[in-house]
C-alpha cells in the first residue's frame, strides 16, 4: 500500500485507517503521475482479447449479492462508515434511475462533475455509460465552475449533474454568461435539499426545464427517490419525488409507527437498493437496519397523497428552540427568497435558557450585503417569530465534504466559539 500524499485531506485517510485495513491489497493515490502509474487512456489501450477471456471467465463465478463495492459515506456528520453495497445494489439503482430520466429512449450527453469516488457521480453517472449507452464528460479532475461551462459549450452536453452548492457556483459564476449553455435541457441535484429558488435559476438560466431532484444515501445505492423529467416546477422544487422502482418506503413515528399522509416522521426505506450492512461494524448496521429490512434514514419526510415526499431536514439538525421543533430546510428556503442571499445554512447553536437557538449562516451574492437586524426584519410577518434566526454570520464558504454536502457539525463548533458559546450549553 503506497503512502498518502500529502494533499489528500486526512478525512480521506481515515476511510483506510479507522478500518480493518488487512483486506487491501491496493491504494489508489489521487497525485501526479509517478514511476510505476498509468493515465486513464494508456489502461484502455492495454486490454486486448486475452483480458476479455479472463474476464468473462471471472464473471462467471461471481454471484449477483456479492460485494463489490465498501462505499464510505461523504461524513456530514463526522462519523465515517463503510456501506457494503453489491453488484445487484448498485447495476439494479442505475438502471433504474436511467428509466425514470428517459437515458434507454435517447442519445445522452452528460456533463459529470461530481466526484466518480461517490455513489452519485459512480452509480448516477459513469455505470450509466454501460447501462443506458450514455457518453459521459468529465470537465476536470475535481469540479470547477468554468470548466464544466466550456465542457458543456463544447461537447453539447445536454445533461447536467451537481449538488446544489455546484449548481449555485456554476450560475454565479463571474463568466457563466460568456458560454453557450442552451444545449442543455435535463439534469439531477442531488445530494443536499434543493432550495426552490436555485432551481427557478437552473430552469431559466441553464435552460433545464426537465433538471430532476435524486434522495438517497450511500447506504441504498444511492437513490430511492427522484422527481420524473415532466414533474410540474413546483413538485421538483418542493419535493423529492416519488420511489424508485421495486422500493418501499414509509414514515414513522418515534415509537415505529407509520403515520398517515401529511404528516412528518423519519422516513424508511426498503428494497434491492439496500446496503449488505457497515463493513465489519455489526451494531451500526443493526442501529440502521431493522430485523425487517428497514433502513432509518434519519430524515424527516412528509408523503402527499400522490406518493411525493418532502424532507424537513435530518433528525440529528433538527433545532428545538424552547420546547418547539425548528426544521433548518424550511427556514433556508424562505431566506433564499432575500435578494442579497446567494446561499445560506441554518445551525443550532446552545443556549442556557432556550436549549438551543437559531443561526443563519449566509453567503452574500458580489457586490451586494444585508445586515443582521435587516435579515431580521425581512422574516417578521413571514415566518413564525420562533423561527427568526437569533444569530447571523455572514461567510465566505461552508465547510465541505469532498462531495459537496455541507457539514453542519463543524459549522456548529466553528459557531460556539466565534459567538463565544462555550458556557451556553445548558
Amino acid at each position: 500500500m503506497p503512502s498518502w500524499p500529502s494533499t489528500v485531506p486526512q478525512g480521506a485517510r481515515t476511510h483506510l485507517c479507522c478500518h480493518n485495513g488487512r483486506h487491501c491489497e491496493t491504494a489508489v493515490t489521487i497525485c501526479t503521475l509517478a514511476r510505476g502509474t498509468h493515465t486513464f487512456n494508456q489502461v484502455c489501450q492495454m486490454g486486448t482479447q486475452e483480458h476479455r477471456l479472463e474476464m468473462e471467465k471471472i464473471a462467471k463465478n461471481i454471484h449477483f449479492d456479492e460485494p463489490v463495492n465498501i462505499q464510505f459515506t461523504s461524513g456530514t456528520t463526522g462519523n465515517l462508515k463503510g456501506a457494503t453495497l453489491t453488484h445487484h445494489n448498485l447495476v439494479n439503482n442505475s438502471r433504474f434511475i436511467g428509466y425514470r430520466m428517459g437515458y434507454h429512449e435517447t442519445i445522452n450527453r452528460i456533463c459529470l462533475p461530481v466526484p466518480l469516488y461517490h455513489c452519485f457521480g459512480m452509480v448516477g453517472g459513469s455505470m450509466m455509460n454501460v447501462v443506458h449507452g450514455v457518453t459521459c464528460v468529465y470537465p476536470a479532475p475535481s469540479f470547477e465552475p468554468e470548466a464544466s461551462l466550456q465542457s458543456i459549450q463544447s461537447e453539447k452536453c445536454n445533461i447536467l449533474y451537481g449538488t446544489p452548492t455546484m449548481f449555485i457556483d456554476t450560475l454565479n459564476h463571474p463568466n457563466f454568461d460568456n458560454y453557450d449553455v442552451t444545449s442543455l435541457e435535463s439534469g439531477i441535484m442531488a445530494g443536499s435539499p434543493c432550495p426552490i429558488e436555485v432551481m427557478k435559476e437552473v430552469n431559466d438560466k441553464l435552460h433545464m426545464p426537465k433538471a430532476c431532484v435524486a434522495y438517497g444515501s450511500t447506504e441504498t445505492s444511492p437513490v430511492t427517490f427522484l422527481t420524473f423529467p415532466d414533474d410540474s416546477l413546483e413538485k421538483r422544487c418542493g419535493s423529492i419525488g416519488c420511489l424508485l422502482d421495486h422500493t418501499e418506503a414509509k414514515i414513522v413515528d418515534e415509537t415505529g409507527q407509520v403515520v398517515p399522509r401529511g404528516e412528518s416522521g423519519e422516513l424508511c426505506t426498503r428494497g434491492y437498493s439496500t446496503m449488505l450492512g457497515y463493513w465489519e461494524d455489526k451494531a451500526k448496521t443493526d442501529s440502521a437496519i431493522s430485523p425487517t429490512q428497514w433502513y432509518h434514514t434519519g430524515d424527516i419526510g412528509i408523503m402527499d397523497e400522490d406518493g411525493y415526499v418532502m424532507i424537513n431536514g435530518r433528525i440529528k439538525d433538527m433545532i428545538i428552540r424552547g420546547g418547539e421543533n425548528v426544521y433548518p430546510v424550511e427556514i433556508e428556503q424562505f431566506l433564499y427568497t432575500h435578494p442579497a442571499i446567494e446561499d445560506v445554512q441554518i445551525v443550532g447553536v446552545p443556549d442556557k435558557r432556550m436549549g438551543e437557538e437559531i443561526c443563519a449562516c449566509i453567503r452574500v451574492k458580489e457586490g451586494m450585503s444585508v445586515s443582521e437586524q435587516e435579515l431580521k426584519d425581512f422574516c417578521k410577518g413571514e415566518i413564525s417569530h420562533f423561527k427568526i434566526p437569533k444569530y447571523v454570520v455572514c461567510v465566505e464558504s461552508f465547510p465541505l465534504t469532498v462531495t459537496g454536502k455541507v457539514q453542519k457539525f463543524v459549522m456548529r463548533a466553528d459557531l460556539v466559539e466565534k459567538l463565544g458559546l462555550q458556557h451556553e450549553a445548558p
